[in-house]
């Protein structure tokens, strides 16, 4: 397994989003301009240049197919299916991870913090972590990038029950990042290999 990172979102301009759109294939070009403003722009066209990066370093793939999509929304490399990635993206930085088994990531920036939002998605348990932490707004975001991490490692979707989500699923290692001085939290998720 291997996590990539780009944490130079913010330093790409205008003309350097416009060269690297036309460099992707055309369903994803197509995607990328879906996205109304810039911003959604540069992480859709960086996540995946990001994923040909980290293809091409691991694995020696430099022409990626289109994804095929599972049934709640996991994408997969159709030519190469003993392959797993995962992308994710904020606003501060894009983050990728690429494995021999299935794998999830998640990046959020921290500030997400919200009390409604965490009382939706957190237990007991943890709400009370996150309220009697000195960094709410950072340990909220280890909270929701782990919980988002293994919902896409499953590629089952939103659990109907994220609040319990990180007990249902003791069988996964998380591995989780803070980077206050860069703005965001990030967590990657594998099975356990017992």
């Amino acid at each position: 397994m291997k996590v990539f990172i780009n944490e130079q979102i913010d330093l790409i301009t205008r003309e350097e989003l416009s060269r690297a759109i036309a460099t992707l294939p055309d369903w994803r070009r197509e995607k990328a301009l879906r996205f109304k403003h810039e911003q959604g722009q540069k992480e859709c066209t960086f996540a995946y240049l990001l994923l040909q990066e980290a293809l091409s370093d691991v694995y020696g793939i430099s022409d990626l197919s289109p994804f095929i999509i599972g049934e709640h929304g996991k994408p997969a490399l159709a030519e190469h299916p003993s392959i797993h990635f995962n992308m994710s993206h904020c606003r501060h930085a894009i983050a990728c991870v690429v494995s021999d088994h299935p794998v999830g990531i998640d990046i959020e920036r921290i500030g997400r913090y919200k009390e409604t939002l965490a009382r939706h998605v957190l237990n007991e348990q943890e709400f009370a972590q996150v309220t009697n932490s000195r960094q709410p707004d950072i340990e909220f975001a280890r909270f929701w990038t782990q919980k988002e991490a293994i919902v896409k490692l499953t590629g089952r979707g939103i659990d109907d029950d994220l609040k319990n989500l990180l007990l249902k699923y003791n069988n996964v290692s998380l591995h989780t990042e803070e980077h206050p001085d860069k703005g965001y939290v990030l967590s990657v998720a594998t099975m356990d290999a017992h």
